[in-house]
């Protein structure tokens, strides 16, 4: 993919096409308020897909002669009962379409299906909730993201050494996927041995701090299998002296850059975070304007391997992204 492509260009690279149909379907002047529920406020890929969900709204709004407003209601720190709630509030507000990332789908299921049931339909975007009622989820394969994590660690400590997986909410089944995608790919190493699977709250001070107990713990871990960048948004969270513990991290946020750039990290598996929030209001739109459901309920998102050869090049990304 080329980085210097236009959020357009962006777009259509991430989908293949171009998913809104054409302005002759339009009914000009109509005006949608779109929910976004992301897991946290704090967590910087939930921004970016804020970001994301803004320019969607601006730009496909300008672009169909439409308004179109996004609602933000996402709690402070990750919370799927205050996610359920802000669920059932976007209803009773008048939301015409809902996006979520599920904290915990077992807590969002019944609040997505009430949504659907009193007309509002709801998208899924980067954790799901297969049971629910959603019309459609956006995101990368999670199971195969795991092994993609294993795949590039295996190769940087050349196929020998013990792994500790970092994995946030244990509760989210993404997350749970991912795992499950690591132990797998690992298990078709066999000089590489899962020591332990890591969970915590999904901040950056606390992914930080499991990291450095379970290195006092075992201090023959010799590879991290970070199936999310959480510790990597904060400074000198990785203790070790470059290069003498191997890393691969999910996610290639502004701050994961440095950690590349210092040698703590050997890859970054970027998740199109920005594309969270544009193609779910871009699915929202086509549901709820034009009538139109997606080919597939499973719209499956990239990730793109970053490294120190394309570290810069991948740092203009978020110029536009996320500019300051």
């Amino acid at each position: 993919m080329s980085f210097s492509m236009n959020r357009r260009s962006f777009l259509v690279a991430a989908a293949g096409v171009p998913l809104v149909p054409s302005l002759a379907y339009a009914q000009a002047g109509k005006s949608y308020t779109f929910g976004l529920v992301a897991k946290s406020q704090g967590n910087a890929v939930f921004q970016v897909a804020r970001v994301g969900a803004e320019d969607a709204a601006r730009e496909l709004g300008a672009k169909h002669g439409l308004k179109l407003k996004i609602d933000w209601r996402t709690p402070n720190e990750e919370d799927a009962q205050k996610q359920a709630e802000a669920v059932e509030q976007l209803v009773l507000a008048g939301a015409d379409g809902i996006a979520v990332s599920c904290s915990d789908a077992n807590k969002l299921t019944d609040a997505i299906n009430k949504a659907v049931q009193n007309g509002v339909p709801v998208a899924t975007f980067d954790s799901d909730a297969p049971a629910s009622k959603r019309f459609v989820t956006y995101g990368v394969d999670d199971e195969k993201c795991g092994e993609q994590v294993m795949v590039e660690l295996a190769k940087e400590m050349g196929d020998r050494g013990v792994v500790a997986i970092l994995a946030g909410n244990q509760n989210a089944p993404n997350l749970q996927k991912r795992v499950s995608g690591v132990k797998k790919e690992a298990a078709k190493h066999a000089g590489i041995k899962i020591r332990e699977t890591f969970y915590h709250k999904e901040t950056p001070q606390d992914a930080a701090a499991a990291i450095e107990r379970a290195m006092q713990s075992y201090p023959d871990i010799t590879g991290w299998a970070l199936i999310g960048g959480w510790p990597l948004f904060t400074e000198n969270a990785l203790k070790w002296a470059p290069g003498t513990v191997k890393c691969v991290s999910v996610d290639a946020l502004p701050m994961q850059l440095a950690y590349i750039r210092s040698g703590h990290v050997q890859a970054l598996l970027a998740q199109q975070c920005y594309m969270w929030g544009y193609r779910s209001i871009e699915h929202l739109l086509n549901k709820v304007h034009f009538k139109k459901s997606p080919a597939a309920i499973k719209d499956v998102s990239p990730l793109e391997r970053i490294a120190k050869a394309n570290v810069d090049a991948y740092a203009e990304n978020w110029k536009k992204w996320l500019p300051k």
